[in-house]
């Protein structure tokens, strides 16, 4: 059982970064290509109005998705009732932020994003309709099914932001592509999912579900708010323009690190919660996956600080340079963010969504600290007091591991410093070498990266590093297995 486990988790893992690295992978050239086309400040209007549509979703789902992950063994009964209470939940929420968007537009002095925020709010009552058949997809790991629901839904809805964006609708195919993306989703979440609901419900089964997932439901919202919260403060202080700065930098450092940490996560919760009665094949399983997220994590983070401004120039253009030090200063709360992610992963597949939640509250009290704090220096400064929250969550999120499983921060800092020392260095490598040459932007660039690239792989030698002789033995089998053919 434990290698037919393995090997379903790392299918699982290809799959599901094809899904996190295809999704994401589309969602970036289309983004690219809308930010030539449209202004900083109308992607600064939908910024305003992500934290809205955000918690409204976090209340659709209200923790049972994970609570259905979590339970070993569910009924029919368990999935249809989520299934209704999410319909119903999304049209009551819907309707009150249809009726809230006026005085929202008026918070913001945008009188534009009253009709924006209330075709927005359809996508809550489209999501419903496949959240379940989403849950269950990841449950039984078929994260093949996943990859094309979210590759097929995120060309198609770019496309249409596209077209939109080139007829001149400026703001409105953002829109338009957030409603398409939502459609699309449903139709191939039934194509390529068995389940179907049912004419069943029960109170019974969503009370005892409701134990686990309400205390996520309320971490989650707190997580959903102070996510976000940064978007409500730049976009009522500043300009939509600086909004629209923020935004993109924050969506460039989201692509690798958000992706990498989603596929592991993704899989790791399920994997996670099928071994939770035996902590020490959790704590290897947790070790061996963090090792893999900061191999790959650091030198991604450390390289796009570095090459920063020649990628905003070749990609975005120079309309938006003004982003690159929010980039820069961004990836270092990237390089923590899959750290996060595995201690909290643990946490839930064990459980102990008690401890979820006072860990949620504590860091967002802190995050709560330095918005007040830091907010009247500027948006720099904001994401300075960003990234020093960053590394106290992490000392918090790590502290129950240790009781839980016995894994405890000084042990993971044991097992990861020396990837991020490899990463330092590569960095260093090419910010001295950056300034040996005089190229345009993108000869720069691929400069820059080459040289990274091959840096990173000469110092992983020499410091025989266990991930990389790893990896390297999973490509020379796997090269092996097809030249036998």
């Amino acid at each position: 059982m434990p290698s037919q486990l393995k090997q379903k988790a790392l299918n699982a893992g290809m799959w599901s970064l094809l899904d996190a690295v295809g999704q994401r992978g589309v969602q970036f050239v289309v983004g690219i290509i809308l930010a030539r086309l449209l202004l900083p400040e109308q992607f600064g209007l939908v910024g305003m109005l992500l934290v809205f549509t955000a918690v409204a979703q976090t209340f659709v789902d209200s923790g049972f998705g994970a609570a259905l992950i979590q339970k070993q063994n569910i009924t029919k009964e368990d999935t249809c009732s989520i299934f209704y209470f999410n319909i119903l939940m999304s049209c009551i929420l819907s309707g009150c932020l249809c009726a809230l968007a006026p005085r929202i537009a008026l918070f913001y002095g945008r009188p534009i994003l009253a009709p924006m925020l209330q075709v927005m709010s359809s996508c809550l009552v489209i999501n419903s309709l496949g959240q379940v058949h989403n849950i269950l997809l990841t449950k039984g790991l078929e994260f093949k099914s996943r990859a094309k629901v979210t590759l097929y839904a995120s060309f198609l809805s770019g496309l249409i932001g596209i077209g939109m964006a080139y007829w001149g609708y400026g703001v409105w195919s953002l829109v338009a592509q957030q409603v398409g993306s939502a459609i699309f989703s449903v139709i191939f979440l039934w194509l390529f999912s068995i389940w179907r609901p049912a004419l069943l419900f029960s109170f019974k089964s969503l009370r005892e579900m409701f134990r686990f997932g309400s205390k996520l439901l309320a971490s989650g919202l707190l997580n959903t708010i102070f996510d976000n919260i940064y978007l409500v403060v730049i976009g009522k202080f500043f300009s939509p323009a600086d909004l629209g700065y923020y935004t993109r930098a924050n969506t460039l450092q989201q692509l690798p690190s958000i992706t990498l940490s989603s596929v592991v996560g993704r899989v790791a919760f399920p994997v996670f919660s099928t071994i939770q009665d035996d902590p020490e094949r959790v704590k290897r399983g947790m070790k061996k996956a963090l090792t893999m997220l900061v191999f790959i994590n650091f030198p991604l983070m450390v390289g796009l600080a570095v090459v920063a401004g020649p990628l905003v120039s070749v990609l975005l253009g120079d309309k938006w340079q003004p982003c690159v030090p929010y980039l820069q200063m961004l990836c270092l709360v990237g390089l923590m963010y899959p750290l996060h992610l595995i201690n909290l992963s643990v946490l839930q597949a064990l459980g102990r969504s008690d401890l979820f939640l006072r860990l949620e509250v504590t860091k967002k009290l802190l995050i709560a600290l330095n918005i007040s704090i830091t907010w009247r220096w500027g948006i720099m400064a904001m994401i300075t007091g960003q990234a020093i929250t960053s590394l106290a969550s992490y000392y918090l999120n790590a502290y129950y591991n240790k009781r839980i499983i016995g894994y405890s921060i000084w042990e993971q800092v044991k097992d990861i410093y020396i990837y991020f020392f490899n990463a330092a260095l590569m960095g260093g490598v090419v910010f001295c070498l950056t300034y040996l040459v005089n190229f345009n932007p993108f000869l720069l660039l691929v400069y820059q990266v080459g040289s990274g690239v091959v840096a990173y792989i000469i110092l992983c030698r020499l410091f025989c590093l266990n991930t990389f002789i790893e990896l390297q033995r999973i490509i020379l089998r796997s090269l092996n297995f097809k030249n036998s053919f």
